[in-house]
């Protein structure tokens, strides 16, 4: 008796991968862009507490970082997608005037992980055969090069803004509610609202990698609040210095 395969069945299981370029992209911006508008919060507000200049500073800092790190971020992967098709030019060349090096190569590759006789040059055949198979083979194993799609440098270039606007407004939003005379609850505001974001964005990283969650946010946190306290250092020590 046949069994029918139920058509839920007969589809490709396709598992959920987290994209690598898009976290590190995501944490670059939003890790950059909260710890540098904090530095630059912390450091003012101890030297003065006229809001309107920290209002002015944390804003021209937010638009500057953000467009800076888009761009960053943008040429960055441009840069790599362009090595990557150079690359790709190269091996084409020496696949089509050395393929006897090439072959050697690939078998080189294979040795090393384990293969050996008639198994090592009956998969060497199978490569070498497709030439497709073989570049893409001599890339990733050769030149320990991953593939830049076409439109790479602009989704880099989005998410790398987006998540440092993000970043930049976390400090400034208690700022929004304090006065003058109540700044210092700002201050300590911002630092705990800076450093909660920062353990999430710690957190989420090691669920979506590998590694402890709270090993990875308390990482996060304290590299995230000394960068921020050394600018408040800065303001302390020059705000308290006569002009």
């Amino acid at each position: 008796m046949v069994t029918e395969v139920s058509p839920r069945l007969r589809k490709p299981l396709k598992e959920p991968h987290a994209s690598h370029s898009f976290l590190s992209d995501f944490i670059l911006g939003s890790q950059d862009g909260l710890v540098n508008v904090l530095g630059i919060l912390l450091g003012i507000s101890a030297a003065t507490t006229d809001l309107r200049l920290i209002y002015v500073a944390a804003l021209a800092a937010l638009g500057a970082e953000s467009i800076s790190m888009g761009a960053v971020a943008y040429t960055s992967t441009l840069a790599r997608r362009r090595q990557y098709l150079k690359e790709v030019e190269r091996e084409q060349a020496e696949m089509r005037d050395v393929p006897a090096a090439e072959r050697e190569e690939v078998r080189d590759i294979l040795r090393g992980w384990g293969y050996q006789g008639e198994q090592l040059e009956a998969i060497t055949d199978q490569i070498q055969a497709n030439p497709k198979a073989m570049l893409e083979f001599m890339m990733a194993f050769e030149l320990k090069l991953a593939p830049v799609e076409p439109g790479e440098p602009r989704r880099s270039f989005a998410v790398v803004l987006t998540s440092t606007v993000f970043g930049s407004i976390i400090p400034l939003v208690p700022f929004f509610f304090v006065t003058a005379a109540t700044i210092h609850g700002g201050i300590v505001a911002s630092v705990i609202l800076s450093g909660a974001v920062l353990a999430f964005i710690g957190a989420y990283e090691a669920k979506t990698t590998i590694g402890s969650l709270w090993r990875s946010a308390l990482q996060m946190t304290v590299i995230g609040l000394s960068a921020g306290f050394a600018g408040y250092l800065i303001g302390l020590l020059f705000g308290a210095t006569p002009a």
